[in-house]
């Protein structure tokens, strides 16, 4: 069994930033992919970005340039680093892992979410 835990969510002013941390606990393969998703009221979830254990990394249009994702696989641990916050990225954000990378229809492991709101 996996285990994600999450953290550093939170309110934030639009154009300022937050780190989001994920660590993963239990049996986890070697070879992975630890991603951040991410749900507004009303919307679908949807990928924000994704690190393969390789170090290869997505993102969604909307966030690139301003979030980055890095990994530290001996702490088994996802981060992301979300800068010039815009309210549209409020949303509970969910870290993932799973084997393979498959945004449209994730599977493997889910974090219990984290709230961020940005305020205009």
């Amino acid at each position: 069994q996996v285990q994600l835990v999450e953290s550093g969510g939170g309110l934030v002013q639009a154009g300022g930033s937050l780190r989001l941390s994920c660590a993963a606990s239990g049996s986890i393969f070697s070879s992975n992919i630890m991603g951040w998703y991410r749900q507004a009221p009303g919307k679908q979830r949807e990928l924000v970005a994704a690190i393969r254990s390789g170090g290869s990394t997505n993102y969604a249009d909307s966030v690139k340039g301003r979030f980055t994702i890095s990994r530290d696989n001996a702490k088994n641990t996802v981060y992301l680093q979300m800068d010039s916050l815009k309210p549209e990225d409020t949303a509970v954000y969910y870290c993932n892992l799973d084997l393979f990378f498959r945004p449209a229809d994730p599977r493997g492991y889910w974090g219990q979410g984290t709230q961020v709101t940005v305020s205009s």
